[in-house]
């Protein structure tokens, strides 16, 4: 979030944080929000450990709708968005993930790569859609798997990769540069 406000801050960035939702009441993205003076609130994710209930997911599609977002980036959210959420925001949902999809989606991408044994890993924006890190890819950035690397000097390169992609990938949707044929996104150049 805070690489995402960084480059919204940016006259030539063309998109805006409408507001900062968090399922975690005590985040520190909701601490940054408010330091940075942007719209956020805490809104309770109900009775699942992975998933929103029912009135949990229409407090958030409200909370969306009422801030006029048009396009909802997650960052750090980790509960499967289904159903009735992405009927409301269709094709408007996008994430980024610790790895360079299809591989190692799920939780602690960096841990699979090193176990795999892979030498580049990376992250990848997606679109959000019904399966979980199975939407169409707009953005991949590489991080070289380093023979010394632990899962944390790994997770430290690969969030760099990310606070670069991820931004870029918003203002690629956000000025209309992205199509979208399928399962493959392409750049169109001005």
């Amino acid at each position: 979030m805070l690489a995402i406000a960084e480059a919204a801050r940016a006259e030539s960035f063309p998109a805006e944080i409408a507001i900062v939702l968090s399922d975690v009441q005590d985040a520190g993205i909701l601490q940054h929000a408010a330091r940075l003076g942007l719209a956020h609130r805490y809104l309770a994710p109900g009775k699942y450990r992975t998933k929103l209930d029912e009135e949990a997911e229409a407090a958030y599609i409200h909370a969306l709708r009422d801030a006029d977002v048009e396009l909802v980036v997650l960052a750090g959210f980790m509960r499967i968005l289904k159903g009735e959420f992405l009927r409301a925001f269709d094709g408007r949902v996008i994430n980024v993930h610790p790895s360079l999809l299809p591989a190692f989606p799920g939780l602690e991408a960096w841990k699979q790569a090193l176990e795999h044994g892979v030498k580049v890993t990376g992250c990848t924006v997606h679109f959000v859609d019904q399966g979980v890190d199975t939407g169409a890819i707009i953005a991949q950035e590489i991080a070289v798997v380093l023979d010394a690397d632990t899962p944390e000097t790994l997770h430290a390169r690969i969030h760099e990769a990310e606070h670069r992609a991820y931004p870029a990938a918003i203002a690629a949707i956000a000025r209309g540069d992205l199509l979208l044929r399928g399962r493959r996104t392409f750049l169109q150049q001005p």
